[in-house]
């Protein structure tokens, strides 16, 4: 009798042991995990976001992008950026969806169109209105809260994730900025004037960090990354080396 007994209860306890590992698995698996790089323009976040969320096999989220397609759909209907009121119309209406390489304003794919000088400045504009900005943030979330994410911007790890598990702070030097943004420029065929390119992303900086609602800054736990002296590839794995020691412990995402 006493051996049958210990048998039911090896049984038994196996069978414990396997249904706690399944459901602490299935936890794991299901938990969204959210990679948060903030910085100026000309950093390289887009570049860099882009290609470490193909490596971690996330979804990768252009915040910039998000906002352009906002200030793109003012340009089109002749709406006043200064206009609150109707900007912030605009912001909650918009229909915008993302995917690799693309995004969709309305059912309207407008991944070139939003990159003009027009549709640049007027995405800074609109996005130091708080209306646009709640709106913008509660998208973000929607799309960080259905799966793992990495997601740029300027107020990612401060406002729209502040428990995000990484958090990554990317900048480089004013001159290399300009120079990547030239090179960007470029390779799609515009002119560049590089002075006038400076004086426009010195004003943006100003005005992204001095804005009242969500200004850029460096949450006070995430990593600072100087990328001037790096290559993409560099960044990349520096910043996964960061993932594995904040989510995995170094076990996974290599």
């Amino acid at each position: 009798m006493g051996k049958i007994v210990i048998q039911l209860q090896a049984g038994t306890q196996g069978r414990l042991v396997r249904h706690l590992l399944f459901w602490f698995l299935a936890d794991t698996t299901q938990k969204k995990i959210v990679v948060a790089i903030d910085g100026p323009a000309g950093a390289g976040k887009s570049t860099i976001a882009k290609g470490l969320a193909a490596r971690l096999g996330f979804t990768y989220i252009d915040t910039g992008a998000m906002y352009r397609a906002v200030a793109l759909w003012a340009v089109r209907q002749a709406v006043d950026p200064g206009d609150m009121h109707r900007m912030e119309q605009l912001a909650i209406a918009a229909g915008i969806e993302l995917s690799p390489g693309h995004i969709a304003l309305n059912g309207e794919d407008v991944t070139d169109s939003i990159r003009t000088p027009e549709v640049s400045s007027g995405a800074s504009k609109i996005a130091v209105i708080p209306g646009v900005r709640r709106a913008m943030v509660a998208k973000q979330r929607e799309i960080g809260e259905r799966t793992s994410v990495v997601m740029e911007g300027r107020d990612i790890g401060t406002v729209v994730f502040p428990n995000a598990q990484v958090k990554v702070f990317l900048d480089a030097n004013p001159g290399e900025r300009v120079r990547r943004r030239c090179e960007e420029m470029r390779a799609k065929g515009e002119t560049v004037d590089t002075e006038q390119l400076a004086a426009q992303m010195k004003e943006r900086d100003q005005r992204d960090s001095n804005r009242a609602d969500a200004p850029l800054a460096q949450a006070p736990d995430a990593i600072y990354l100087d990328s001037t002296a790096l290559a993409i590839e560099e960044v990349i794995e520096s910043i996964l080396k960061i993932v594995r020691s904040r989510v995995t412990n170094g076990r996974e995402y290599c």
